[in-house]
């Protein structure tokens, strides 16, 4: 098999040029509210963060402990991170999810998911749920936040 280094060059140099243009995109977005949540301009009920992703309380939760696992990379879909950030993701979910069970140990799993529709930013979603019906809950618009609560919890869960 003969290789053509010209071609896998060019190819290489047009991936490069494609993922310049999606880092460029990103960087002109408008921060979204994760965002200003990462640069400390929101405040949040932090539970964990490490040097890529950080996991914060829901502020309007389905379920008790309902967290949100953040890029802390902005891309609007989450197949656009980059590869070391989708992977640090999913170890960051992975560490909540086994959090949440340890914490939540009445609930029989941890649902995850990932939607992004409400925020242009790239997350995942996680909560205990006892059946089906739980993991297609709708909270509560209408319902205030309850910061003291999500304090007390935040605590059980940070590490």
């Amino acid at each position: 098999m003969v290789i053509n280094t010209s071609l896998i060059l060019q190819i290489t140099e047009v991936v490069d040029y494609i993922w310049s243009l999606q880092i460029l995109y990103n960087k002109n977005m408008q921060d979204s509210v994760f965002t200003k949540i990462i640069k400390g301009n929101v405040p949040c009920h932090k539970i964990y963060e490490d040097a890529l992703t950080v996991a914060f309380l829901d502020i309007n939760p389905v379920a008790p402990g309902m967290t949100l696992v953040v890029s802390k990379q902005q891309v609007d879909n989450i197949e656009d991170l980059s590869t070391d950030d989708y992977r640090a993701l999913w170890d960051t979910v992975q560490k909540v999810a086994k959090r949440l069970r340890h914490v939540f140990p009445d609930y029989k799993k941890i649902c995850i998911q990932v939607e992004g529709l409400d925020v242009p930013h790239a997350h995942a979603k996680l909560f205990p749920i006892n059946t089906g019906a739980d993991s297609r809950a709708l909270p509560d618009a209408k319902k205030p936040t309850d910061h003291a609560a999500l304090a007390v919890i935040a605590a059980k869960l940070a590490f």
